[in-house]
């Protein structure tokens, strides 16, 4: 039988080879350059956030507090109007990306470790790389794809958006499925 402290080699390198990978692909690689856009008047929304002391949270325009509120003629009348949007505000900050690339970081050891837990569970100190490869890949690469895909069905994120991150996350699963199938234990 595999155990997790078996897999220590697979589950650091792993996430330092995905996270290196995500560096290259949001920072180095042009891929996600047009993301986001500015609005076209940025201070004057700002400055109205600023005036209404929204807090950091998310929005959506126009709302309708209930399902009742949906059916409600004048909410119809704004959806059909426009703008309709989703707004995610923070807390003000200086900018640094310290906090979250430790979040990220994180986040990518978790999902190594998930993958090694099923692939320990579910395979022998012996299996073969592809092997090894489709199940480790498998589960990384729903890890890292399937999350995103809801942000373009529910809250209108431009599928081009949506699929790119999806096509990362391919990448990123696919770096964890080697990496695994390379360092299974024999």
């Amino acid at each position: 039988m595999v155990t997790i402290p078996m897999l220590w080699a697979p589950i650091v390198l792993s996430t330092v080879l995905v996270f290196l990978a995500s560096f290259l692909i949001w920072s180095v690689l042009p891929w996600h350059k047009g993301d986001y856009r500015g609005l076209p008047d940025e201070e004057a929304v700002a400055e109205l956030l600023r005036r209404q002391d929204v807090a950091p949270g998310q929005y959506s325009i126009p709302y309708a507090g209930s399902q009742a509120a949906m059916k409600d003629p004048e909410f119809v009348k704004r959806m059909e109007q426009g703008p309709v949007g989703f707004l995610t505000l923070t807390p003000p900050r200086a900018p640094g990306m310290g906090r979250s690339l430790g979040q990220w970081a994180a986040y990518v050891l978790l999902i190594s470790l998930f993958v090694a837990y099923l692939a320990s569970r579910t395979l022998a100190p012996d299996a073969d790389y592809l092997r090894v490869f489709r199940v480790a890949g498998t589960v990384a690469v729903l890890a890292y794809s399937a999350a995103v895909i809801p942000s373009g069905i529910w809250f209108g994120r431009p599928w081009g958006n949506v699929w790119k991150d999806v096509l990362d996350g391919v990448v990123y699963g696919l770096l964890t499925a080697g990496t695994f199938g390379w360092l299974w234990p024999r």
